[in-house]
């Protein structure tokens, strides 16, 4: 008996915070969640937090400001309690401000307090900050990076004068990480040339920074929008010093640089629907409550660990209020899952892909050609339903 409850206490018993590597940390967070994670380790984060506060800034690209949104809903725990459990100041974020740029004969005008243009100017010059970019970067016209303009000057400027500071880049959403539907295949792309922090789509080499020659440690958030608990666990383990910025990245960042805490599962795998699939049993319209495959669900491609984590205060998830997957997670978004709505739609061969670890070797990149799967009514079930599925 004294055996027994002996050995319920010693797995019941928490983990200690300090003697965490950054693998069981990264676990740990993503198992709990923030909420709970925030209010278990509280008296553990105020002892590694005696130091300086650590300052965001929060830059906006070409987005729809739907990661600040995602951000701002996350309500257990909401975004001011986290930032103050972490001691984190966020001393700039365009959609928060009230203060907005004042210009006179064409320069900043006013103080800092009264105009954010010369608010940014001087945090950056500071430093000390962790950089969070929201959206892509514009590099076009020619270079100039003019389709995007932030008071007199462009995003792509700005852009380069702040990264060239921070201690580190959290690239927020899949437009920042990798360009997104800014960077989607169209007449006008190559004009416009939207890139993502350090990719664009799926090309290492196409970023943002590696085209401003700017070498800073990178950790991409993708989503559209990205998880609150995404952004605020991978927070949380940059200003404890549970990810070393500074070391290698690669044993916590996957072939896209992303958390593979929170991006190795694949939807799939635990879809609250995924009975359904195994017996053949699928929708052909929306509303109903069965596998969504035939309507375009992209979850056998789609890696985040949504069906774990859910949505809305761990409720929901798109699948499972009724909307196929479209694996906006993914560096080829959207290109890689157009046309959404369709069995099979997106990639190079329209097929699904067979990479569950995200290590780079994919196959759909976000082309795509006359051939692909717009036209499904030749296509067998066979064909997407491989065997290692």
């Amino acid at each position: 008996m004294n055996k027994n409850t002996s050995d319920v206490s010693v797995k019941t018993e928490k983990p200690d915070f300090f003697k965490m590597d950054r693998r069981t940390f990264l676990k740990t967070a993503c198992l709990l969640g923030a909420s709970a994670f925030l209010g278990t380790y509280r008296t553990e984060i105020v002892r590694a937090l005696e130091t300086a506060e650590t300052k965001l800034i929060w830059l906006h690209g070409a987005e729809c400001t739907g990661c600040t949104e995602s951000l701002l809903n996350g309500g257990d725990p909401d975004v001011l309690s986290a930032l103050q459990a972490l001691d984190a100041k966020l001393a700039y974020h365009e959609t928060l401000l009230a203060g907005q740029g004042i210009f006179v004969d064409g320069q900043p005008a006013n103080t800092a307090e009264l105009n954010s243009e010369i608010l940014v100017d001087e945090l950056i010059e500071e430093g000390n900050y962790i950089l969070v970019v929201e959206g892509a970067i514009p590099n076009g016209p020619e270079g100039s990076g003019r389709f995007f303009m932030v008071g007199n000057r462009t995003f792509k400027e700005l852009f380069a004068k702040a990264a060239g500071n921070a201690d580190a880049i959290l690239a927020v959403g899949t437009c920042a990480a990798y360009g997104g539907i800014n960077s989607a295949n169209s007449a006008i792309a190559q004009l416009t040339d939207y890139r993502g922090v350090a990719f664009t789509k799926n090309d290492s080499s196409g970023g943002m920074l590696q085209e401003l020659g700017v070498n800073k440690p990178v950790i991409n958030i993708p989503g559209c929008p990205a998880h609150p608990d995404w952004i605020l666990l991978t927070l949380s383990a940059v200003v404890l010093g549970k990810i070393n910025i500074s070391g290698d990245l690669s044993s916590v960042l996957d072939g896209y640089g992303r958390p593979k805490a929170y991006f190795s599962e694949v939807v799939h795998e635990e879809c609250p629907r995924h009975e359904y699939y195994e017996r053949d049993e699928f929708d052909t319209e929306i509303g109903g409550y069965k596998c969504l495959f035939k309507l375009g669900c992209k979850g056998k491609r789609a890696n985040a660990d949504c069906s774990i984590r859910k949505w809305n205060g761990g409720t929901s998830m798109c699948v499972q209020a009724g909307s196929p997957c479209i694996a906006c997670v993914e560096p080829g978004f959207p290109d890689s899952s157009r046309p959404f709505y369709i069995q099979g739609g997106g990639g190079s061969d329209g097929g699904e892909s067979d990479d569950r670890k995200g290590d780079g070797t994919d196959s759909y990149d976000g082309t795509s050609s006359e051939s692909d799967s717009y036209d499904t009514d030749s296509r067998r079930d066979s064909f997407y339903r491989r065997g290692d599925d």
